[in-house]
């Protein structure tokens, strides 16, 4: 069964690439053995450099779920994940992953993420792209209003 929806996903990134919609991904969510979400890359296509397969597939998935965790969802992607959606399978909590090809297979057709997986070793002030911290007296004021919060919904 898994290799039937690694299949569809794979089959989406083919399509993908035929009607010049973004990239060579896709993505499958399945929920009880059925198919809730699909999407293949839409970064090009949508002008938005986070509309990788899986993510717009997770988006899918809660809205079609009403929920923002997919704890009994698998997620089928045609190609190994790259950070920011590692990122995005960790916080939606997917129960399991699912990939065809890996990093270097996307690496030897141009998609090349080794350079994140180095920056996030370094300190952040160390980065490629600066990234520095500044201190403003009231800078942690929303995480006490958070965590004073009595009807907050924890994620």
């Amino acid at each position: 069964m898994h290799q039937q929806f690694l299949q569809q996903a794979i089959e989406l990134a083919c399509q993908n690439v035929v009607a010049n919609s973004g990239g060579p991904y896709g993505a499958v969510i399945v929920h009880d053995g059925r198919v809730i979400a699909s999407s293949g890359n839409r970064v090009t296509h949508d002008l938005d450099p986070t509309a990788h397969a899986e993510i717009m597939t997770i988006r899918a998935a809660c809205q079609f779920l009403q929920d923002f965790q997919l704890t009994d969802c698998i997620l089928y992607a045609s190609c190994e994940p790259c950070p920011m959606c590692l990122g995005a399978i960790y916080w939606a909590r997917l129960k399991e992953v699912y990939y065809a090809s890996n990093r270097l297979d996307a690496a030897a057709a141009g998609f090349d993420d080794c350079f994140i997986y180095d920056e996030l070793e370094k300190h952040p002030e160390q980065r490629k792209i600066a990234m520095r911290q500044l201190t403003i007296g009231n800078a942690r004021r929303p995480f006490e209003l958070w965590r004073a919060q009595q009807d907050k919904l924890p994620y």
